[in-house]
């Protein structure tokens, strides 16, 4: 299905019409650390498709935000910054957070052994959200 541009496209285009500079939009995923450690020492590429579900139910289930539409505008200007948190604990405080603040996100739970991997936020400028985020680190 194609849908048209919406208002937040137009927006972001007549700002950058009118020289004022068009807003920077970032998708944040935080990952879950330990995962990659033992006693779970899950492979790289586990991991990394735990991340790849997070972000697109993220990006799924708020498509009408305009926010999102004007993200999925411009696919080659995509930006993602990984996160890692070092634990579920961690994880699942940051979830409570976020939710507290109305802050868009999705919490991906692996099935069917139900366990917490990754946390994506829909795309936000950084601005909005990076006071939720600046106690976690780029995921190594």
């Amino acid at each position: 299905m194609h849908r048209g541009v919406g208002p937040a496209f137009r927006v972001v285009r007549k700002m950058a019409a009118s020289g004022a500079e068009p807003q920077v939009l970032v998708q944040y995923l935080v990952l879950r650390k330990d995962l990659s450690q033992a006693p779970f020492s899950w492979p790289a590429g586990a991991l990394i498709a735990q991340a790849c579900h997070a972000a697109t139910a993220a990006l799924h289930t708020y498509r009408d935000h305009p926010h999102t539409a004007a993200y999925l505008q411009e696919l080659g200007r995509m930006r993602k910054v990984v996160l890692e948190a070092p634990d579920e604990t961690t994880l699942k405080e940051l979830a409570e957070t976020l939710q507290q603040k109305n802050i868009d996100h999705m919490l991906w739970l692996e099935q069917p052994e139900n366990i917490t991997t990754c946390i994506a936020l829909r795309p936000y400028p950084k601005e909005e959200v990076g006071q939720y985020l600046k106690k976690f680190r780029l995921f190594k």
